[in-house]
């Protein structure tokens, strides 16, 4: 049995052996720290504490009832991957093996699809790993190659930099300059120098050389404006220009020049209400607002927390020369903090604990000690209209604190611990209050989401076909002469006006290509179309978004949105060449009149009541 063991553990970092229920009958490991913060891997202990102390989810239970061998991932809450071995011996008794997997970057390509996001993660080390931050880098993965110009929005603290740096190392400008400006933190007086340069004699304190701009310092890189809701009205005006005509004039010159650069601004503050104050340029706004990237704040990426603090860790204690560790029930309290102050909090308190820990694990108790946990103030009396039996008001707020509770930190462990239960029960009351789920109904919201998801499929279909009946080489042909409108436009336009004659039901047919800086323009549409052929489209983000994944090859539905023509519903779809190259996209729009009567429709043929 040693021999068996020696060799088990040349492959694994620790076994533990159980008997059939799972009680640890012997445990032995390399030396991997990840088993020293817990207490639970003893001899007389169980599998099921071992398993909810090192990681979000325990499969113990599962497995054993499964009786048979089984081997997966799991994310440990230090932030370690574990590569995981359950298998059954003699006697019903159970060897678990773990091993863990050093790797520099998390798979970020899980559940997403297409070859982009193979290809594009950041050089750097970028901890990834909640659902809403996987979604902002296939958004910055569909910029990054691009010269579209990107907003960044987003509390303060969230890492808007980092993300900007990212799509600088990701895309083709990494070998160019990346260029950062905090517009909040140059004087008024001398941030029209700052961007834009000067020459000799402009101003009294001018360099006899004269200066160049932060502009002209990103030519063929990345500007990246942090906090451009603090420039003044005055720059705003001469931004909007150098994002229009890309050429930049210095001050006291007369003469510009042309500037290849991709900008990214970020902003913690709403500039659509800025833009209502008239704080903020609406044309500049809408400029900006090409590719908006909304960073969630650090409380809605829970299960990001322990991967930022073991990364941060590392850090500190390379830095510092320390080998200080962080307990489970660190971690846990950690997770279940608010963060006001986001990552950049998480950062200075991980790296407080590493400099100032006089023992080797930083527990609760020194936690504590640096974040500022607050009392919970005593809630207000809820209104009641009406009387309940006392049982169903108790079990009613009982639902709705779980419900609130799961929804903020995706797991068990964690919810028990901020309601102040243990694990058990906080399961059995969830599990229960789940099946009450599942047995009533859809919502209405439910219900009305099914129904416009089966209209969306049929107007994904239709721009689909649409695009696979026009011919690429005609729109390349009408792209090279432009200038020559309409007597090259006219062969498209009439095919444009019979596809949307024969459905009857579209609004609009047309043809948008987009230029090297990210702007949709109109090439070509049905003869009732009302953006004239060369005029740039500048809608909302819910149509334009969907309009660059069609340029980066995914057709799709925009929901119901309205711009300066009235409300709709648009289909798009990528027109591809023989060569497999995306040239330009087809549009189909529709009347939010004539989505909601479909909707009606539906809802009277399956009889369904929203």
């Amino acid at each position: 049995m040693d021999h068996f063991t020696s060799a088990l553990l040349s492959i694994y970092d620790q076994l533990i052996v159980t008997d059939k229920n799972g009680t640890i009958m012997k445990s032995t490991g390399t030396g991997n720290t990840l088993f020293h913060t817990i207490k639970s891997a003893i001899v007389g202990g169980s599998i099921k504490d071992v398993e909810q102390d090192l990681f979000s989810t325990s499969l113990a239970e599962e497995i054993m009832g499964k009786n048979e061998k089984r081997s997966f991932m799991q994310s440990s809450w230090q932030g370690h991957e574990l590569l995981m071995t359950a298998y059954p011996i003699e006697s019903g008794a159970w060897v678990w093996a773990y091993k863990e997997i050093k790797d520099s970057y998390p798979d970020t390509s899980r559940g997403q699809s297409g070859p982009l996001l193979e290809s594009k993660k950041p050089t750097f080390p970028f901890v990834i790993r909640s659902k809403p931050m996987l979604d902002v880098l296939h958004k910055m993965q569909m910029v990054c190659d691009v010269s579209a110009t990107v907003l960044l929005l987003g509390e303060s603290g969230v890492g808007k930099e980092i993300a900007a740096r990212a799509i600088h190392n990701m895309g083709n400008r990494s070998d160019g300059p990346f260029i950062p400006v905090n517009c909040g933190a140059i004087p008024e007086n001398l941030i029209e120098s700052e961007l834009f340069g000067y020459v000799e004699g402009a101003f009294t304190s001018a360099r006899k050389e004269g200066a160049k701009g932060k502009f002209t310092l990103a030519h063929k890189g990345i500007l990246f404006l942090d906090e451009v809701g603090e420039l003044p009205l005055n720059v705003q005006v001469k931004l909007l220009r150098v994002l229009q005509e890309r050429v930049v004039t210095p001050i006291g010159s007369s003469t510009s020049h042309p500037v290849d650069i991709q900008v990214i601004a970020a902003t913690n503050k709403s500039l659509e209400k800025m833009v209502k104050k008239g704080e903020f340029r609406e044309d500049l706004y809408y400029r900006l607002h090409v590719v908006p990237i909304h960073l969630p704040p650090l409380r809605n990426r829970v299960d990001e927390i322990p991967h930022l603090v073991q990364f941060f860790l590392q850090k500190y204690n390379t830095l510092y020369n320390r080998k200080v560790a962080f307990t489970p029930d660190a971690i846990d309290l950690l997770c279940i903090y608010q963060w006001p102050g986001n990552v950049r909090e998480l950062e200075n308190t991980v790296e407080r604990l590493v400099i100032t820990s006089g023992i080797p694990e930083v527990d609760v108790a020194l936690v504590k000690e640096v974040l500022p946990f607050k009392e919970p103030k005593p809630p207000s009396l809820p209104v009641i209209d009406f009387l309940m039996p006392l049982q169903e008001a108790v079990d009613l707020v009982e639902e709705q604190l779980i419900n609130m509770a799961m929804e903020q930190y995706k797991s068990l462990k964690l919810a028990a611990k901020v309601l102040e239960v243990s694990q058990p029960t906080m399961s059995r009351k969830y599990k229960k209050l789940r099946n009450k789920m599942e047995e009533a109904s859809f919502s209405p919201v439910d219900k009305r989401a099914i129904l416009e998801e089966q209209i969306n499929q049929r107007l994904r279909s239709i721009a689909v076909v649409t695009a696979a009946i026009i011919p690429a080489e005609e729109v390349i042909s009408l792209q090279k002469n432009m200038n020559r409108q309409p007597s090259y436009s006219q062969k498209l336009k009439q095919k444009l006006t019979m596809i949307q004659e024969k459905e009857g039901v579209i609004e609009w047919v047309f043809i948008f290509i987009m230029t090297e800086d990210g702007r949709l323009i109109h090439l070509v549409a049905d003869k009732g179309f009302v953006i004239e052929p060369g005029e740039e489209y500048m809608g909302p983000p819910e149509m334009v978004n969907v309009a660059y994944q069609a340029f980066n090859g995914k057709a799709g539905v925009t929901p119901i949105y309205e711009d300066r023509y009235g409300e709709w519903k648009t289909s798009f779809a990528p027109i591809i060449d023989d060569d497999g190259n995306i040239v330009a996209i087809v549009g189909c729009d529709y009347s939010k009149a004539y989505f909601n009567s479909e909707m009606q429709r539906l809802r009277k043929q399956l009889n369904i009541h929203v």
